[in-house]
């Protein structure tokens, strides 16, 4: 048996009340001021304005950035730095989805050590331990709240950059699955998938343990079969499992922030950095291809144990499971080629190239070698 290291870094709190607790969070750290990293979308919801309002009546100053966007950029991270900066803010509170939350782990970053967060691209460039985080997730899909990554777009490389540092994790995550009520059913459908991949993904990986198999185990289940109930009954049952969503969501994330991501998340990012794809539907429309490379090279490995479950849960066959799984998916979000989304056949030698000299980070957790070869051929069979 290998030898390795299992990491849950932050507190977890879960349930109703447990936003209350964020003043107490908040005062562990020491921090009088603290900065909302959100959107404009849970601004109008009244969310950011229900945690300022809880934090503020302890006696917390706050200031708030709430220009983030889906598939957050370095711009953001720098705009976001200059405002926490500038406030004297001491702790930031990351509230939403994963771009929030990656773009507060950035400005951890630059505002405690300066300088430009491309800089720290690689492993162990953080000199040490980054400003206070508090991540309170409203999606159900990226676990970024239990991870140690943040990955930003960088427009002049059509590319997206990842960071993986072990002073990146939160300090504390709040669950609180009343706040995924309000998501709208396609974000939803897209934030849920992510988790399921980063499940899959992680089980798959050389680096999971008993541990971490253990989590993405649990999540695939949890996931899948809320999945199911939304097939027979449609969208509005998934509000009977939004808690099952995102502890599945964050347990996924507890796998893979341990165990990493691999092929899919690589192949995934040209196409969401360059056509504004959701990340989790760019990881979809990847997905079962790779799985499906992975068994005609490596057939006799765990691939096979992720058959098997997959096969029991979806109810067929081991050698359907893909297929069935697709058309499970696809009452969420339907599958679509490559070429619906604008990609050219010209770029998917672009998109290879990217793969492979940009994404070494993710390719080295692969459940098996995937060569250049591999990968530009995935792409062309689904294109």
């Amino acid at each position: 048996m290998k030898d390795y290291t299992f990491k849950v870094p932050q507190d977890i709190v879960f349930g109703v009340g447990s936003l209350k607790r964020l003043p107490e969070l908040l005062e562990k750290s020491g921090s009088k001021k603290m900065m909302v990293v959100s959107d404009r979308g849970l601004e109008k919801l009244g969310v950011v304005q229900k945690v300022l309002d809880i934090v503020e009546a302890e006696g917390i100053e706050t200031v708030s950035f709430l220009d983030i966007l889906p598939n957050p950029t370095v711009d953001m991270v720098n705009a976001a730095t200059k405002v926490y900066k500038e406030s004297g803010a001491t702790s930031i509170v990351a509230l939403g989805g994963g771009s929030p939350m990656d773009v507060a782990k950035a400005v951890g970053v630059l505002a405690r050590y300066g300088g430009s967060i491309t800089e720290y691209e690689g492993a162990h460039l953080v000199p040490g331990p980054i400003e206070p985080i508090i991540a309170i997730p409203t999606t159900a899909g990226t676990g970024s709240e239990v991870t140690n990554i943040s990955i930003l777009e960088l427009k002049s490389r059509h590319t997206k950059l990842g960071l993986a540092e072990p002073a990146l994790f939160a300090d504390a995550a709040v669950l609180i699955p009343e706040l995924l009520q309000g998501l709208p059913f396609r974000f939803f459908a897209t934030s849920s998938i992510d988790a399921l991949i980063h499940a899959v993904e992680s089980y798959l990986s050389p680096k999971a343990n008993a541990f971490t198999r253990m989590y993405s185990t649990k999540a695939i289940h949890m996931i899948l079969g809320g999945y199911k109930r939304i097939a027979a009954e449609g969208e509005e049952a998934r509000m009977v499992d939004l808690k099952e969503f995102q502890l599945a969501s964050t347990f996924a994330g507890i796998a893979f922030g341990n165990a990493g991501c691999a092929a899919v998340h690589a192949m995934s990012y040209p196409l969401g950095a360059r056509y504004h794809v959701p990340h989790g539907e760019s990881n979809y429309a990847i997905f079962t291809e790779v799985l499906k490379t992975y068994l005609r090279l490596a057939p006799e490995g765990r691939i096979q144990q992720l058959n098997a479950m997959l096969a029991e849960i979806l109810a067929c066959d081991k050698s359907a499971v893909y297929d069935e799984l697709e058309t499970l998916l696809n009452h969420l979000c339907p599958k679509k080629a490559l070429h619906e989304y604008g990609v050219s056949q010209e770029e998917l030698e672009d998109f290879t190239e990217n793969v492979m000299t940009s994404q070494g980070r993710l390719m080295a957790n692969n459940y098996t070698e995937i060569d250049r070869d591999e990968v530009r051929a995935i792409y062309e069979r689904l294109y």
